[in-house]
């Protein structure tokens, strides 16, 4: 019953880290066998689906450490993020946005989904991925303006 329930929620999760589907169903698999072995240890401290997509989201980034993914250091943010106007954010699916996430580089994807969706902070993301927390800065100003590129482009074709 408790696959069933959080199933479709946990795979989406899965499914912004993995490169393909494949990928992240043995993700699920591998989070769901960490939740049942660990299920007795859930305080009862906040949700027990947060408890449960913070598990996954740890399976994920495991899966991610093992093929040995590298961050390019950078000391400072030398990017200014560029402004989108307003309309170009009136006709931007839900599904069109978080296509244009995976196709984002796999460090700025996972910073991004880290930060954006998951809610860490770059101390705590750098702290998970053994990196600096301003390589964690630099990796999302940069998703953010590949994405805003993207959403620009979108936007002119639609037009």
């Amino acid at each position: 019953m408790l696959y069933e329930q959080y199933s479709g929620k946990l795979m989406a999760v899965c499914l912004r880290y993995a490169k393909d589907s494949m990928e992240a169903e043995d993700m699920l698999q591998d989070a769901f066998v960490r939740i049942f072995n660990y299920i007795n240890q859930f305080k009862f401290e906040g949700s027990f689906e947060g408890w449960m997509r913070r598990i996954t989201v740890n399976v994920a980034l495991k899966y991610i450490q093992k093929k040995k993914l590298q961050f390019a250091e950078v000391n400072e943010l030398q990017e200014a993020t560029a402004n989108i106007p307003a309309m170009a954010y009136s006709h931007l699916g839900e599904d069109v946005l978080m296509q244009l996430i995976q196709q984002l580089p796999t460090g700025y994807k996972i910073v991004f989904n880290l930060n954006v969706i998951e809610g860490y902070s770059h101390e705590e993301i750098a702290a998970m991925l053994n990196i600096k927390a301003s390589t964690s800065r630099s990796q999302l100003v940069k998703a953010r303006k590949i994405l805003q590129e993207q959403i620009i482009q979108l936007q002119k074709i639609a037009v």
